[in-house]
């Protein structure tokens, strides 16, 4: 479909045309697409997927993944939150080293490269259960055994850990970085107002924006490749969106490590606070892909998690994505259970579909690999190395067909 402005209101017009020719859009200029006509997110959405294939070609990527929660107890109570548990509620669990390689084993065998740990923030400060458990298991925080079953999966498997541990300071980021190919912290907004009475954030200290943003600043300061996004649909405006997104791309200009945005869009459960908050329109969430790659330019990696959009996946392509996030053949999405990971041969075909190759990538994206040497943790870079092709993919290995 030809690409056509001219139906645009005049402000619309020059902003996409700007994009079109490099020059990233600003808060003032994405502002303006909060209310559009069709014509105007039609052509929003041709200019997101123009910026992708001027960029990113005909290639699409995805990482291989098991998911490991290695704790579900939490202290922040989010509003949308179905992962976290209380000591004593029913499903909650601290896994065990032997719960970890197994899960890893599997993965490896089904040709899994990246072990993805999830876990809540801080449980010990909050609960003398956590405290006891983690002095079973040889540690006083949650962190430091983290590190440990980091370690062990570097270990016991050729799987490369990707760690989302929440708030951290400069000196367990640091420690962090020897045992993870690449880290995350979703930013999710940068808006103070969720922290209110009744809002998504009350009751949750980590979903500060101050100290989400200072984390991942010292990420930055330590070359620590990082996975961040926002979360949209949870009260934020489309103001703070932009504003978020903005503040990710000041980060990755100033420090280079902002590896990869995910743009995951609220969906509602009836177990959660926010069960009967309405989650974000198709048209809304496409609409915000589509800016955030305008804002974010088209040599990022932009990625909106398939299993929350359901039968839409050509269309998230068309918003601007390059790259499916992380999919498993071996674990549920423990974040959205609800949500069954969508086929990698149906990613397949969809991507086919659309003109696109699918080909797996690491948890570190391969231009780290091939052109930034110093974001790679030196205890790794030698293991690394003889995991990859020339292009920075992974060597095609027994099992790494698609099931």
């Amino acid at each position: 479909m030809a690409l056509s402005l001219s139906a645009c209101r005049p402000t619309i017009e020059a902003a996409l045309e700007r994009a079109l020719a490099g020059i990233r859009l600003s808060a003032q200029d994405a502002s303006a697409f909060e209310h559009t006509t069709s014509s105007e997110l039609l052509a929003l959405l041709q200019t997101a997927d123009a910026l992708r294939a001027q960029y990113h070609g005909d290639t699409i990527t995805y990482s291989r993944k098991v998911f490991i929660p290695l704790t579900n107890l939490c202290r922040d109570y989010c509003g949308y939150c179905t992962f976290r548990r209380d000591p004593g509620d029913p499903g909650a669990k601290t896994m065990t080293p032997d719960d970890i390689l197994a899960v890893v084993t599997q993965g490896e065998k089904l040709g899994c490269k990246e072990a993805l740990f999830s876990l809540g923030d801080k449980p010990e400060a909050l609960f003398p259960q956590m405290q006891q458990e983690l002095q079973r298991l040889g540690h006083r925080r949650t962190l430091g055994y983290l590190t440990e079953m980091c370690r062990l999966v570097l270990d016991h498997s050729s799987l490369l850990p990707h760690a989302n541990p929440g708030v951290m300071g400069p000196k367990d980021l640091e420690r962090l970085r020897d045992v993870n190919i690449s880290m995350g912290l979703m930013l999710e907004s940068t808006s103070r107002r969720l922290l209110g009475k009744g809002m998504a954030h009350d009751n949750a200290p980590d979903k500060d924006p101050v100290v989400r943003l200072k984390t991942l600043d010292n990420a930055g300061k330590l070359r620590i490749p990082f996975t961040t996004g926002i979360l949209i649909g949870i009260g934020e405006t489309f103001a703070e969106r932009v504003e978020a997104l903005c503040a990710i791309r000041d980060l990755h200009d100033r420090y280079g490590h902002i590896q990869e945005v995910i743009i995951q869009n609220f969906r509602a459960k009836p177990e959660v606070p926010m069960h009967a908050h309405p989650e974000p329109s198709l048209l809304d969430f496409l609409r915000t892909i589509a800016v955030a790659r305008l804002i974010l330019g088209g040599e990022m990696n932009i990625q909106a998690p398939p299993n929350l959009t359901p039968e839409q996946y050509q269309l998230l392509i068309t918003a601007g994505i390059n790259d499916w996030g992380g999919v498993s053949p071996v674990t549920i999405d423990f974040i959205n259970p609800e949500a069954p990971w969508p086929q990698l041969l149906t990613l397949e075909r969809v991507s086919t579909e659309m003109g696109l190759r699918l080909r797996q990538r690491l948890a570190l994206y391969p231009e780290y690999i091939t052109r930034k040497p110093d974001y790679i943790a030196p205890a790794l870079a030698a293991r690394l190395q003889t995991m990859v092709d020339a292009d920075g993919y992974p060597l095609v290995q027994q099992g790494d067909t698609l099931p």
